[in-house]
């Protein structure tokens, strides 16, 4: 599948990532404990480091193995971000958004633009993503576009800002089903 570098929602625009969004990035989310608390990198602690997330971002989708996206409200700075993986027939998702912008629905607006595109391609039969059994907000927005809750994946990822250990996840999916679009 080809997929575009952007893509438009009633109220965001997603957008390949650029050098020139790294204070954005880093003023409005990378360096917020409190943000990044469930992902899987400490805050960041200088604009170097988030000039160096986006080198590896840039790496990946040039490689394939990733495509992730800038949330923009319209003024063109990135809020947050959207990534997708694709392994085959299926695919999975994470995404990070500035606190300031939590409980509008923009990621869910996102994650939905993001998973709606994942299905277009007929060769895409499952899209899923996992959150922290704490994180009560990103299960939200997986159950609010529609992905099944599956079930708890025991010490399944580390996020380095709750402890050393792996954490149990929550396991959200959407399937194609059989003679359907998805």
């Amino acid at each position: 599948m080809s997929w575009p570098e952007r893509i438009e929602t009633p109220r965001l625009v997603l957008r390949l990532p650029a050098p020139s969004d790294a204070k954005a990035i880093f003023d409005e989310y990378a360096r917020d404990p409190e943000v990044v608390r469930y992902l899987t990198w400490r805050p960041h602690g200088s604009i170097a480091d988030t000039t160096a997330f986006l080198e590896r971002l840039r790496a990946a989708w040039d490689a394939g193995t990733e495509r992730t996206w800038g949330l923009t409200l319209r003024d063109d700075r990135v809020i947050g971000m959207i990534g997708i993986r694709p392994h085959g027939f299926k695919a999975d998702i994470g995404y990070v958004l500035a606190k300031p912008y939590w409980g509008r629905g923009l990621m869910t607006e996102a994650v939905s633009a993001v998973v709606d595109l994942a299905f277009a391609d007929p060769a895409v039969h499952r899209v899923w993503a996992v959150c922290d059994v704490d994180n009560a907000g990103s299960a939200r927005v997986l159950e609010k576009v529609g992905m099944s809750f599956e079930g708890i994946l025991r010490r399944w990822i580390v996020h380095p800002n709750v402890g050393d250990t792996p954490r149990d996840t929550r396991c959200y999916s959407r399937i194609r089903q059989l003679g359907s679009e998805s």
